[in-house]
């Protein structure tokens, strides 16, 4: 597995994580003011350039290419404005090349199986079943296409798809399954429910509430989350 699973030295979230979280659900709201100061603080956290330029492609694909671009188009503004004040920031690592000779559907197809520690049916069902075009679209891009992309973990990455759909809201069967997801990939418990308060100060109390809601109902049925 490429993108390891998050180091868990700390209960909390640090302030590079909480960054991540403002970011991503600033950009699903295309809130373009706010972030601003959130990428601003993400950079003076430590995330990279490269990190940050990850986390707003993946963004396109839980709120669409309108709000991840305008994000991307803000982020330069950011790094310009920056740069007239004499502020050099880290650019970071590229994404490694892919190295393997499956096809992207098989590769996604293992890689959803690492994040769910779940073996993948062969036999298709529900929606994936009914229109298999956005089966093929998920294994292939983004899980295989995104996720396999090393810049982030797979921890960050459910940080950013989290943060996004509870900024979007009314999906809250895949936020309940990505909140899943976020435990067996390291998040802790404490963890995400900081996750709830910082997301909070960046949504409307509908939406927080919501987000509370699914994550309670998470860790009732997860008690004792590897």
């Amino acid at each position: 597995m490429k993108a390891q699973q998050l180091p868990t030295q700390s209960n909390g979230l640090s302030e590079k994580d909480k960054s991540t979280i403002a970011i991503s659900s600033f950009t699903a709201q295309g809130k373009l003011q706010e972030l601003k100061g959130s990428l601003n603080s993400g950079l003076d956290a430590g995330l990279t350039i490269n990190e940050i330029k990850e986390i707003l492609v993946q963004t396109y694909a839980y709120c669409g290419f309108p709000r991840s671009i305008r994000g991307l188009q803000t982020f330069m503004e950011v790094l310009d404005e920056r740069k007239v004040k004499g502020i050099k920031d880290v650019v970071g690592k590229e994404a490694s090349t892919i190295e393997n000779n499956k096809s992207k559907y098989e590769r996604g197809k293992e890689i959803l199986g690492e994040l769910t520690q779940t073996k993948q049916p062969d036999k298709l069902s529900g929606y994936s079943a009914f229109a298999t075009a956005i089966d093929t679209f998920l294994k292939e891009h983004l899980f295989a296409d995104i996720f396999e992309r090393d810049v982030l973990t797979y921890a960050q990455r459910e940080l950013v798809t989290i943060s996004v759909i509870s900024a979007i809201g009314d999906a809250e069967p895949m936020l309940q399954s990505h909140l899943g997801i976020s435990l067996k990939v390291g998040w802790k418990p404490e963890q995400l429910t900081e996750f709830v308060s910082v997301v909070s100060s960046t949504i409307n109390k509908e939406k927080s509430s919501a987000v509370k809601t699914v994550l309670n109902e998470v860790l009732k049925n997860n008690p004792n989350p590897k």
